[in-house]
């Protein structure tokens, strides 16, 4: 996606234990990528148990343990991996006996306990190390690739996860500029920070928003700083580090939990901006970036708490009549003692209840024939889910390895398994003396992805309508409850814009009521607007009101749209390049 997006070509740093597998490592060497060295792809499991002692803290015993083989000066010792306990080894003494860098924490000492004191069936995984790499190779394909005026595209979080805000940043990015730098005087590096937001990554066709910040430049004083060496090319490092840590968070939505998002996002859905329009993608996104702002500003102030408070009780209400947010905001209502408004409920719900059949008479069939690949693909991807799980202490779902196995699984199954349906094509045709067998044959197996995607296009749109089917139950069995949901939303929409555009700008400083409505405006996208004929009324007054969802429910006068977006963004990060030709990017 950055790739597609970023108008100059970047080549990606890559793990060296990628370029040993097939397809990948050939789709790594096309791309011109850096294979990286990754210390915890060397990773070992350590032999014996490891000992503490309460009166030295910076040494490590062993028992059965074989430190002089295993360990070397510099390489870490993982105590714990879901727990992230790690030290690094300063000097290696025996076979028993090891000299830490820094003194072991009470919770390491804990766990060493504890894992000498487990019964056998309940015995905690060995420890492992991980011996040091040095990466100054690296280093110096990086600058003669600068040198020679490209670009580099890097992950700076080190890997891929699913958590709601940033990993910390490794300091590998840092040191290539600064390093690039210093030995090129007149080399002009810029770091473009660029954000990866996802919107329910794990699931087909779902959407993502890649932003692109401000580059950052090399400053002069940090080479001359990181060439001196010793404490203050620590510091230039860092110095870079913290700017590129806070130039990715201009890009990215970085939310502490899971619960706080779900406020944040109602709340964004619920704010009525002045001039109310669609708002595209990339401004959900940036006005999501915005509230997490305002809302850590606000934190602690008791207007935002009782606020925060009424929100949550919003969403379980409409957790409890199984609706969502966009259903109540996409809705407008007439009063309930109109005659009309229970026919009108019936006839719509009758109509589509009729277009669901007729979808789902296409769609279904399309469900069927990718049956073996929607099996294969939750079997392999869940697998993989569990692996990557077990062994990573920075996932909690793992739904970024869920996400790229479908795909890789979807790339090699789908052309293999409409391959074979050609072939089963083919043995009939053949049998039977038909004429032209495999080129019949071969052009179905060119046109059945094209016929297929269109068919599961018709079965989402078939999704879509039988959800929309709930609300409309309510309005005939209960008009009552949902009239409440909807002027529970009305109110509290109202106290939220009002507490924004009060207060906005006490929290952030280029806050603008009527910012989004300074960009060009979108108009409503008609994605998955099948069957259109049968939505648009046949004849005006009578049959309008009839089959027009607008005249079903109350709304306000102001209305206001936008993209439902339930799921959380991600924050997979990595540094891109510019447009510009006479600079040399990461």
């Amino acid at each position: 996606m950055v790739m597609i997006s970023s108008p100059r070509y970047a080549s990606p740093l890559m793990a060296e234990s990628s370029f040993k597998r097939k397809i990948i490592g050939w789709g790594a060497r096309a791309l011109k990528a850096i294979p990286v060295i990754r210390p915890q792809d060397l990773a070992s499991e350590g032999v014996g148990k490891l000992i503490v002692k309460a009166d030295d803290k910076f040494t490590l015993y062993g028992e059965g343990t074989q430190f002089k083989r295993q360990v070397a000066p510099r390489d870490t010792i993982v105590i714990s991996k879901s727990r992230s306990i790690s030290y690094q080894i300063e000097q290696v003494i025996s076979d028993t006996e090891i000299k830490l860098k820094q003194e072991l924490s009470q919770e390491a000492i804990n766990f060493i306990t504890h894992a000498n004191s487990s019964s056998p069936s309940k015995q905690i995984k060995p420890y492992k190390i991980i011996p040091h790499v040095d990466q100054s190779v690296l280093y110096e394909k990086v600058t003669e690739r600068l040198t020679k005026g490209e670009s580099i595209v890097i992950f700076p979080e080190g890997g891929s996860h699913d958590r709601l805000e940033m990993l910390p940043l490794k300091a590998g990015f840092a040191i290539m500029a600064l390093n690039a730098v210093a030995k090129n005087e007149h080399l002009n590096v810029k770091i473009v920070p660029v954000g990866l937001n996802y919107f329910h990554p794990h699931r087909f066709r779902s959407r993502a928003v890649v932003s692109y910040g401000a580059p950052i430049s090399v400053s002069p004083n940090l080479v001359e700083a990181y060439q001196r060496g010793g404490a203050d090319k620590r510091a230039a490092i860092a110095s870079l580090l913290d700017e590129g840590y806070e130039a990715l968070k201009s890009v990215t939505v970085n939310a502490p939990d899971y619960d706080r998002l779900m406020i944040i996002a109602t709340a964004r859905r619920l704010y009525k901006p002045a001039d109310e329009h669609k708002l595209t993608i990339d401004q959900v996104v940036e006005l999501n970036r915005r509230f997490l702002l305002g809302y850590t500003f606000f934190e602690k102030d008791p207007r935002l708490v009782e606020l925060a408070r009424c929100i949550q009780a919003y969403n379980n209400t409409l957790k409890y009549f199984g609706l969502r947010d966009y259903q109540i905001a996409k809705s407008t209502s007439i009063a309930y003692n109109d005659d009309m408004t229970v026919y009108s409920a019936s006839l719509i719900l009758l109509s589509r209840v009729m277009k669901l059949l007729f979808l789902a008479i296409f769609g279904f069939p399309a469900l069927l024939i990718n049956s073996p690949i929607i099996i294969l693909s939750l079997i392999i991807s869940q697998k993989k889910q569990k692996e990557a799980l077990a062994g990573s202490s920075v996932k909690i779902a793992a739904r970024d390895v869920l996400a790229t196995w479908k795909i890789l699984v979807a790339v090699v199954g789908i052309p293999s398994l409409y391959g074979f349906y050609s072939v089963l094509l083919f043995a009939y045709l053949y049998v039977h003396e038909y004429s032209h067998a495999f080129s019949l044959s071969l052009l179905v197996w060119v046109l059945l992805p094209f016929v297929q995607y269109m068919c599961v296009l018709l079965l989402e749109n078939s999704i879509d309508i039988y959800k929309s089917l709930y609300p409309l139950f309510l309005s005939l069995f209960n008009p009552d409850g949902l009239n409440t949901v909807r002027k529970m939303r009305e109110n509290l929409s109202e106290t939220i814009t009002k507490f924004i555009d009060e207060n906005g700008s006490i929290a952030l400083k280029d806050f603008d009521k009527n910012k989004f409505d300074k960009l060009e405006l979108h108009e409503k996208v008609k994605s998955r607007k099948l069957m259109k004929d049968m939505e648009e009324p046949a004849t005006k007054g009578l049959l309008r009101r009839w089959f027009d969802d607008k005249y079903l429910f109350f709304s306000s006068k102001r209305r206001r749209y936008s993209y439902e977006d339930n799921g959380s963004s991600s924050s997979d990060i990595n540094s891109g390049s510019s447009s510009s030709d006479s600079e040399t990017n990461f």
